[in-house]
């Protein structure tokens, strides 16, 4: 006696998977926070040379903003949080925002 089962499947997948919307991240220009600790914070929170992290300075020093990057909604969050923390702690009014891309 044998058996014979026949199992059929069929999947379909008809979702649109759909990239996360990316946040640029922007450094804004003060009065009060020095070079010095701006690369420091670029280094530290962001992960970027100091050959990198002194363009960026430069930019907010020169232009008023810097373009950090662009990440993902969580990840620029929490960068901009880190950032506002750390300066802070030391003692300055440096200002980070994200904005849609």
């Amino acid at each position: 006696m044998s058996t014979q089962n026949k199992v059929e499947q069929h999947t379909l997948f008809s979702e649109d998977i759909q990239e996360p919307a990316q946040y640029r991240v922007l450094l804004l220009n003060d009065d009060f926070t020095t070079k010095d600790f701006v690369v420091a914070v670029l280094m530290a929170v962001f992960h970027k040379s100091h050959d990198d992290a002194y363009i960026i300075m430069e930019d907010v020093h020169k232009k008023g903003r810097g373009i950090v990057g662009a990440y993902t909604y969580d990840i620029a969050a929490t960068r901009c949080l880190q950032v506002h923390e750390v300066a802070r702690q030391n003692g300055f009014p440096l200002r980070c925002v994200m904005e849609k891309l």
